[in-house]
């Protein structure tokens, strides 16, 4: 398997030869994307790119964990936590990509 990382500047490449901005501005334009999927999900706003997937942010109530070295109790704190589900679109096109 391929260990790449896809970061911005790889995003702001794209957009850069894609759409013809230019690198400072493709590198605005990928910022202000993210900064607003971020800003959304703080607020507690699903976001959904159509043929991408859902980013939701769900609450988990706190409840007793338990260390699984020593079996001692353990509270673990109520706490936000953020979900992605893939649209099927990409699951199929993941899929695809494991076959090669």
């Amino acid at each position: 398997m391929n260990a790449k990382t896809l970061t911005r500047m790889d995003l702001s490449e794209a957009v850069f030869r894609e759409v013809g901005l230019s690198r400072n501005e493709s590198a605005q334009l990928v910022e202000s994307v993210l900064g607003h999927i971020s800003d959304a999900l703080v607020r507690g706003e699903q976001v959904k790119i159509s043929s991408f997937g859902t980013f939701s942010v769900r609450d988990k109530a706190a409840r007793v964990g338990r260390n699984p070295k020593t079996g001692e109790e353990v509270p673990i704190h109520p706490r936000r936590v953020l979900t992605f589900r893939p649209s099927h679109l990409m699951k199929e096109r993941v899929a695809a990509g494991n076959r090669d």
